[in-house]
């Protein structure tokens, strides 16, 4: 007979202890779950998800950084637990908006959809006089044809059956690239799970959702981290099987390339960037990435690049187009310019953070210089274009990578790189006990209390903008309607593109947004409604018909990004609602469709 007293605890202390982190990865996730379930969406103000969310969910971030943070420090914990906590951390960050919301976000991933739904429907590409503008997408159809052979492979209508999950996706497969390429540097994995938990934290930029620029920076990392591992060697294990990898980067630099325009000029200033050191100055990268690249361009972009090049050309050094503000582009209202000042802060400190990281770590200024080159590459691409306004957010998302890594080394008392690791630290002169003092007492107190704070900016920073980017079930709805009845060569006016489904069937149906126009004109609009947009939409060729769609989405961009008042655009509807000239056709609770009569105000 066995003597039970004899079996070992099934318990023990040191299972107990190595088992410690999850309680507080289960509690923040159990917060997080209670909060999405008592979170109402249906009225949300001007401060998008922040004031919505229930006060558990902020309960629960915090939690499971501060359970980070102590995970992460700890020696004794298994590797594993810092990466748990990072996909708790993707959960709470990119897939609340998927749980909580009905629809997909984000009046550009409506576009896309589009796209890819055109690009099924027509059966392949198409030139600019079939399409107009938007053949630009059929010049860059990486993304797009592999998301419609995604559709017909999973059986589903569109790719709005699954978008809304596509942050969550898109952040997920950037993780395995960003850790490889810290592990170039170190094994010392505070710094590697730290610089993970702030990229992500400090990537509210937005372009994570469904389009090109969220895989092609994808396959930017993947790149570098392949560049940085199989080309920064010496001798022979620089040569062996270097072919297979420039296969696999020609591969990777194929798909970057006919899917988005900017990113491959990205990869190409940080390539050359890692060419100014010795340890790095292989051309094969940058010389393969640039005659794609340039291959591409005069081939299959031409047409548009040829169009748009005196453009592109009067643009160079404008480094003020990047920071303009004004008509239709500037934050207005308390919530929009609180969220706005947030991602500002947010991005501001961990920049400076890096610097910090830089200046305290000076081990990491000489072991990591090529990651330090990465990160300050983007900076010229400023003064190369605007890109519509939005250089500057690309830049800071394409500079993420290196800054959070150099950021996450200020927070630590001292890291390691791999040459540090291989051979004992020499003793340090007097006084070296207690600066490591000061050290530790900061990464004890000062360094979880910034984690956190950082952490939670990252809400209004990525969700401060909601109640633009979200339309409701009866949005969604009423718009499909309107674009199912549409007769063929119709035209549909709206005050500006932020509405659901604003590109479908842009290939039959054409379009008008009468904010985008020129300002002088929108203040005829503002002063004679029904008239001047009767003019406006005068002269569509039957069948097709003129339609005047007010919604949601279309009211809540132009208040809050400096365009028209609620009042102004309110008065631009009830013109049209009394004028003899409209008709009303169709309109709920997200807005009302307007049908132009016909000449003599006679029914069609």
């Amino acid at each position: 007979m066995t003597d039970l007293s004899d079996l070992p605890p099934v318990w023990s202390g040191r299972r107990a202890l190595a088992a410690w982190p999850l309680v507080p990865l289960a509690v923040a996730l159990a917060l997080w779950g209670y909060a999405v379930r008592h979170t109402d969406v249906s009225a949300l103000d001007d401060f998008g998800l922040v004031t919505a969310l229930h006060p558990a969910f902020w309960a629960g971030l915090a939690v499971l950084t501060a359970g980070f943070w102590l995970t992460v420090r700890d020696p004794r914990r298994p590797g594993g637990w810092p990466a748990a906590y990072v996909l708790g951390l993707l959960v709470m960050e990119r897939a609340t908006q998927a749980v909580l919301y009905p629809t997909p976000l984000y009046a550009w991933a409506w576009k896309h959809d589009g796209v890819v739904d055109h690009l099924l429907t027509a059966g392949g590409l198409q030139t600019a006089a079939e399409v107009g503008d938007m053949a630009v997408y059929d010049q860059w159809p990486g993304f797009f044809a592999a998301q419609a052979a995604l559709v017909r492979l999973l059986g589903v209508d569109s790719a709005a059956m699954y978008m809304a999950w596509w942050p969550l996706a898109s952040s997920l497969m950037l993780l395995l690239p960003l850790l490889l390429i810290y592990r170039t540097f170190t094994e010392d994995r505070r710094l590697i799970w730290t610089g993970v938990w702030l990229f992500f934290v400090a990537n509210w930029v937005g372009q994570d959702y469904f389009s090109p620029q969220s895989v092609a920076f994808a396959l930017h990392l993947g790149v570098l981290a392949v560049v940085l591992r199989r080309y920064g060697r010496s001798g022979g294990a620089r040569r062996r099987g270097q072919a297979v990898w420039t296969a696999v980067i020609v591969v990777m630099v194929t798909a970057i390339v006919i899917s988005h325009q900017l990113t491959p000029g990205m990869l190409v200033v940080s390539l050359l960037a890692l060419c100014l050191l010795r340890r790095h100055r292989d051309w094969v990268p940058a010389v393969t990435t640039v005659v794609i690249f340039l291959a591409w361009c005069l081939t299959a972009a031409l047409p548009f690049l040829s169009a748009a090049m005196p453009d592109m050309i009067r643009s160079v050094g404008d480094v003020g187009g990047n920071v303009t503000t004004g008509y239709g582009t500037t934050p207005t209202g308390t919530g929009a310019v609180a969220t706005s000042w947030a991602a500002r802060l947010l991005s501001g400190s961990v920049l400076l953070l890096a610097v910090a990281g830089i200046w305290r770590q000076r081990v990491l200024r000489h072991r990591a210089m090529p990651l330090l080159l990465i990160a300050a590459a983007p900076l010229p691409m400023l003064v190369a274009s605007s890109y519509g306004s939005e250089m500057i957010f690309r830049v800071l998302m394409f500079m993420l990578p290196g800054a959070a890594f150099f950021a996450a080394a200020a927070l630590l008392p001292k890291v390691r790189t791999l040459a540090a690791e291989a051979s004992p630290a020499p003793p340090g002169p007097a006084g070296s006990a207690r600066r490591s003092a000061v050290r530790r007492a900061l990464a004890a107190w000062v360094a979880p209390v910034v984690l956190v704070a950082g952490t939670l900016a990252f809400v209004p920073s990525y969700s401060g903008k909601d109640r633009i980017n979200y339309f409701p079930p009866q949005e969604v709805a009423l718009v499909q309607r309107l674009f199912d009845e549409a007769p063929e060569g119709s035209l549909v006016v709206a005050a500006n593109r932020n509405y659901p489904l604003a590109y479908a069937s842009y290939g039959e149906i054409d379009h008008y947004w009468f904010l985008d126009d020129e300002r002088s004109h929108v203040d005829r609009i503002v002063a004679d409604p029904a008239g001047t947009l009767a003019e406006d939409m005068a002269g569509v060729d039957g069948p097709g018909r003129a339609y005047l769609l007010f919604s949601q989405g279309q009211l809540a961009n132009s208040t809050m990004n400096g365009q028209l008042t609620e009042a102004r655009l309110t008065g631009i509807e009830q013109s049209v609602a009394a004028s003899p000239r409209f008709r009303r056709v169709a309109g709920n609770s997200a807005g009302t469709v307007y049908e132009l009569r016909p000449e003599g105000g006679t029914e069609r």
